[in-house]
C-alpha cells in the first residue's frame, strides 16, 4: 500500500496479516504451492481482497498509522497498523471480512490477539477466502 507520510510517497506493510497476490508474481507461485491451490485461484483470491480494500480506504483518504517496535522491514517499507477515518483499524477488517491470513513476526505483535480473534471468526462464519 502507498502512503504520504511525512511529504514523501512510502510504501507501507500492514503489520500481522497477509493477503493472497493479485499478480502472478513469486510470492503467489509459493502461496499456490504452499497451500495446493492453483495460481488462477490464488490471484483471483488476491484480486478480491484488494477490491475489498478499495471499498474502505479511498484514494487520497486522511489515515492514521500507528507504529509497533520496528518502523520498517528490510525493505525499506513502512510497517504500520492503519486506522480508517471512523476509526476502525485497516488490519483488522481485512482479517475480520475473511480476506487475510495472520501473518506476524516478532516483535510487532501488539495486536496480535486481537488479529486472531477476528481470524476465527471470519473462518468459523465462512466469511471473504472461507467461504469459498
Amino acid at each position: 500500500m502507498k502512503i504520504n507520510y511525512m511529504g514523501k510517497e512510502e510504501n507501507l506493510r500492514l503489520i500481522g496479516i497477509d493477503t493472497p497476490e493479485s499478480k502472478p508474481n513469486q510470492k503467489a507461485r509459493k502461496d499456490a504451492e504452499r497451500t495446493g491451490e492453483d495460481l488462477k485461484t490464488i490471484t483471483a483470491q488476491g484480486g478480491k481482497a484488494a477490491a475489498f480494500v478499495k471499498t474502505l480506504v479511498k484514494r487520497g483518504q486522511t489515515v492514521r498509522i500507528e507504529f509497533d517496535v520496528q518502523t520498517r522491514d528490510k525493505y525499506g517499507r513502512l510497517l504500520g497498523y492503519v486506522y480508517l477515518p471512523d476509526g476502525r483499524m485497516l488490519n483488522e477488517e481485512i482479517v475480520k471480512a475473511g480476506y487475510a491470513n495472520l501473518m506476524t513476526y516478532p516483535p510487532n505483535v501488539k495486536h496480535q490477539e486481537r488479529f486472531l480473534k477476528a481470524y476465527r471468526e471470519a473462518r468459523e462464519n465462512r466469511r471473504g477466502l472461507w467461504g469459498e
